[in-house]
C-alpha cells in the first residue's frame, strides 16, 4: 500500500475506484447526450465513416453519454433538437 501523508490527511493511492471505468462511460447513456463543437480536421477521429471535408470548418458533434458518435452538423441547434427528439437531454462539451 502507497500512502501520501500530508499535515492532517492521509491518502491511500492503491484504493480501488468507486466506479468501474466502464460503467461511468455509460453513466447517463440513453439519458443524456453531448453536443461538442468540432473542426472538420477532426471529424475522422470520431465519424470514420465522414466524406472529406474541407478544413477549418467548424461543426458540432452530438455524441451518447458513453461518446459514441450520433450526429454531426454546422448548427448547434440541429445537435441540440436531435437530442431532444431522441429524447436525451442535451449538454454542452467544450
Amino acid at each position: 500500500m502507497t500512502n501520501v501523508t500530508t499535515t492532517d490527511l492521509t491518502i491511500d493511492t492503491t484504493a480501488t475506484p468507486a466506479i468501474d471505468p466502464a460503467e461511468f462511460a455509460a453513466l447517463g447513456e440513453g439519458h443524456i447526450a453531448y453536443v461538442r463543437p468540432i473542426r472538420s480536421d477532426e471529424v475522422r477521429s470520431l465519424f470514420p465513416q465522414a466524406p472529406e471535408m474541407s478544413p477549418g470548418l467548424d461543426l458540432f458533434a452530438l455524441l451518447s453519454a458513453s461518446g459514441a458518435p450520433i450526429l454531426l452538423t454546422d448548427s448547434r441547434e440541429v445537435a441540440v433538437a436531435n437530442a431532444m427528439a431522441h429524447q436525451l437531454y442535451p449538454v454542452s462539451l467544450h
